[in-house]
């Protein structure tokens, strides 16, 4: 398992389109599209302070699995939203892994308010392989965040596009050299159910129709799959000289059941997939490259609400 590479694949597809789209919906709310506040959305959370909740994520990351527990206390922060401060516990992998001091004491802060825009925590204290699972939670709290500003995700059924485009980039200059993606967000509130008090919402980040992604050679242009490709990543010069190129199609599907009661998440699933031409190239235009081999990278997550253990 390349861990550092699985790593910057999921800061990238998890966490960097989903919060430009945050930022997006802030310019795009339904105040300044209507004169009247319109009626809340039925997703709408409902906080109480003091409130605790726990969940438990298991991952499958192309055959490396695992467990851990999030636990969380709401709370006020300095501008008085409603936040929910979770800590990581209980790690448990197929891998020999288990979660450090500093891991053990971070905190991570997600919210459902929707003035308070989802942001990327500080992660230069956890351990590489917890930022996958810290990312994939951002995501359904980031993916919920932006359902729950949309004016026409009322009813069952209801469906609204979300156009980003990109790009997003998670490039460093020296791992990887070239790292974009390009998504937009297809949103349908699939069930409004009276009698168990839930809705389910699906949200597809999917390549938009002219995908702004920089595809320097010409080998880049055709298509992997069925749709333009809207992603590219080249890390840099592996101990051979060479240039390990990768494009082609990124989706993936979240799926989320709210509590029409409060609007917590009460569960959630991920289905992640990548699927990529990868070259070897001598040179930094990617033009002087060996035959393309497939690749693919396929995740899927998922998250339940459980009883919290918090004292």
């Amino acid at each position: 398992m390349n861990l550092p590479a699985r790593i910057l694949l999921q800061l990238a597809i998890g966490l960097l389109c989903v919060l430009s789209a945050s930022k997006l919906a802030l310019g795009q709310t339904p105040d300044t599209a209507h004169p009247t506040s319109p009626a809340p959305s039925p997703l709408a959370r409902r906080y109480a302070e003091g409130e605790k909740l726990a969940y438990h994520m298991k991952g499958d990351n192309d055959g490396w699995t695992y467990e851990v527990q999030a636990t969380a206390v709401v709370k006020k922060d300095p501008a008085g939203h409603f936040v929910e401060e979770y800590a990581w516990s209980d790690f448990k992998s197929n891998a020999s892994m288990s979660l450090s001091p500093a891991s053990l004491s971070f905190r991570q802060t997600l919210s459902l308010d929707p003035g308070l825009p989802p942001s990327i925590p500080n992660l230069s204290t956890v351990q590489p392989f917890l930022i996958g699972p810290i990312t994939d939670l951002l995501t359904f709290y980031s993916d919920l965040w932006l359902a729950g500003r949309q004016s026409d995700l009322k009813h069952a059924g209801d469906h609204t596009y979300v156009k980003l485009g990109g790009p997003s980039s998670w490039a460093d200059g020296t791992y990887v050299v070239l790292g974009e993606d390009s998504i937009d967000f297809d949103l349908t509130l699939k069930e409004l159910d009276a009698t168990t008090q839930t809705a389910t919402l699906l949200v597809r980040h999917v390549p938009p129709a002219q995908p702004k992604v920089k595809l320097p050679a010409a080998w880049m242009l055709t298509p992997v799959a069925d749709t333009p490709n809207n992603f590219v990543d080249v890390k840099g010069k592996n101990p051979a000289g060479k240039f390990v190129a990768q494009v082609g199609k990124e989706t993936f599907d979240v799926e989320i059941k709210i509590s029409l009661k409060d609007g917590k998440i009460l569960s959630a699933t991920l289905d992640n997939l990548v699927k990529t031409r990868q070259r070897e190239c001598s040179d930094a235009d990617f033009k002087d490259c060996g035959e393309p081999s497939p690749h693919q990278i396929h995740r899927q997550i998922e998250i339940h609400l459980v009883p919290p253990t918090v004292p």
